[in-house]
Formats: structure tokens, C-alpha cells, sequence
């Protein structure tokens, strides 16, 4: 072990493709390290503790934020594919030869366009909250996630309520729980994301979920062994998604958690931790 968790794992930085990447590392070293690409305009603290510290005990967790987000240098890019770029050029630059890759909603996109760009380097995958290019209600934000995004809010971090719960109150309360593990990193926090980052991701958003012919076909050169999940009634990518995705990629399997909305992972971190550890230990490559 390091020793280190989520709440005291240090921000180092390095260098790559012209940017000065923000990272942290902890966790069980030796096996295969699992990257995590965050949501729309997260930073790596809007983890849960609860997962990252979780999937930590047995494996080497990376958490990093990609070009123009908090502390990393540079300009947030306004496609997925040089996201995607990005993400490679600080995977190798730490010396990696091959990692597991998790991805959350718009992190899920960079994650499925890094495994198609550097096959031998991605060994699994897990998707989690997000869809396939041209996916269902994903040319724009969704209706829902308009009014959510867009309404105001008596404490900021109520916005996270919204966006990762459903309105039920067992899911509101797993929501309140979640935002005490939320805070609980406060030495060496990263600074939100700037005004910059929304409009940019958005028009990376807009390229991928734009129509055109067979949009899912692409999803067919996905060779990795594939996890992905999602909650029931996901408003901010709709969890018709996580269905086309697991439908078209060869070797994939879904969970769907109940009662749930976006951060699905979230509401239920243990059971999360739980599945992605036993996918990830599963003997066997790819199909």
C-alpha cells in the first residue's frame, strides 16, 4: 500500500502532449493501475471516497484531471478524441504500458474513444452513467438536465442531489451521505472547474451525440472485456444508453441498480466496489 487514501493522497504533476497533467496515486501497487476519467466539469474531487478508497485496497487507483480543468494547464479541448489523446499521452507518460480505464458520463465517452485509439493499453473497461456516440437524448443535454443544471441552488453542492439522485427519499438520504464523503478531502483540494470548461465540453458533447448512419457500428472494435452500469431512471444520460452500448459491444455485460438516477455509483458505492473488483479480477482476457 501506499498509504495514502483519497483524502491524503498528494496532487503530483506531469508533463505530456504540452500540458501539465494534476494526478494523484494510491492504492495497492503491483497489479494493473485503474485510471478514472471524471464527469462533466468534475475535477478529481467529485469522486466518491467511498469508491476510489474502496477499489484502492486492492489495486492502484489514478485519479487525474484532463487538459484545462483545475489544476491541469491547458485548454479544455472541444472534441472527445483529443480528450482522449490526452488521456493517453499521461497514461504513458507515467511509464504505463496497460491499465484498466473507468469512465463516468462524459468521462465514459473518453474512456470508449481512448480504448478504440490504444487497444494495447486499455486491458478493461468500465462505463459507467454515459452512451454511445449518437445515443439517445445525447445530441444536447437532456430536458431534465437543463432545469438541473440551470436552476439555482441555497448551497452548491446541492446541485449533486439532482444530478446523482432520484427524487425518492432513500435515494435523497444515500445523496446527503454522499456529500459528507464529498467534503471530506480538505488540505490540497482542487479548485472548480473555471468558466471555460462548460462551454467547451458542451461542444465536444454536441460532436459526439450528433446523428449520423450506423452510429453504433464503432462500438463493434471494442475488444476489451466491458462493464457497464448505470441507475434505473438515469435523466442525465438516459439509461436506454447503457443498454445500446452493452447490445453492441462484444464482450460487455450491464448492471442496472434500482431506484437511481445518474451517480448511480454513488448511491451505492460498496455494491459498486464490489462489482467492478470482481470484474477486474476476472481470470481470462479478451473474448
Amino acid at each position: 500500500m501506499t498509504g495514502h487514501t483519497h483524502q491524503t493522497a498528494p496532487t503530483r504533476f506531469v508533463d505530456a502532449n504540452g500540458i501539465r497533467f494534476a494526478y494523484r496515486r494510491f492504492g495497492t501497487a503491483g497489479g494493473v493501475p485503474l485510471v478514472f476519467n471524471i464527469h462533466f466539469t468534475g475535477t478529481m474531487d467529485h469522486w466518491d471516497p467511498a469508491v476510489t478508497d474502496g477499489l484502492a485496497q486492492d489495486r492502484e487507483v489514478i485519479l487525474f484531471n484532463n487538459a484545462g480543468i483545475s489544476g491541469t494547464s491547458g485548454e479544455v479541448p472541444q472534441s472527445i478524441e483529443e480528450m482522449a489523446a490526452n488521456a493517453a499521452a499521461f497514461i504513458k507518460a507515467l511509464g504505463l504500458t496497460q491499465v484498466d480505464v473507468l469512465g463516468f458520463s462524459m468521462g465514459g465517452l473518453i474512456a470508449q474513444q481512448l480504448a478504440l485509439a490504444e487497444p494495447q493499453l486499455v486491458r478493461r473497461l468500465i462505463l459507467v452513467g454515459t452512451g454511445p456516440r449518437s445515443g439517445e437524448g445525447m445530441q444536447s443535454l437532456t430536458p431534465e438536465a437543463q432545469d438541473i443544471f440551470g436552476a439555482a441552488y441555497e448551497e452548491p453542492d446541492h446541485l449533486w442531489l439532482r444530478v446523482h439522485f432520484s427524487p425518492s427519499e432513500a435515494s435523497q438520504t444515500a445523496g446527503r451521505k454522499f456529500l459528507q464523503r464529498f467534503r471530506l478531502r480538505t488540505e490540497d483540494r482542487d479548485p472548480e472547474a473555471n468558466d471555460k470548461v462548460a462551454p467547451a465540453q458542451l461542444a465536444a458533447l454536441a460532436k459526439w451525440g450528433a446523428p449520423r448512419e450506423s452510429p453504433f457500428d464503432y462500438l463493434k472494435a471494442l475488444a476489451q472485456p466491458t462493464l457497464v452500469i448505470n441507475g434505473d431512471n438515469d435523466v442525465i444520460i438516459y439509461s436506454i444508453n447503457s443498454w445500446i452500448l452493452q447490445q453492441n459491444i462484444p464482450n460487455a455485460q450491464l448492471i442496472i441498480y434500482p431506484d437511481a438516477n445518474h451517480g448511480s455509483l454513488y448511491q451505492y458505492p460498496e455494491r459498486f466496489v464490489t462489482h467492478v473488483a470482481q470484474f477486474l479480477s476476472e481470470s481470462g482476457e479478451r473474448a
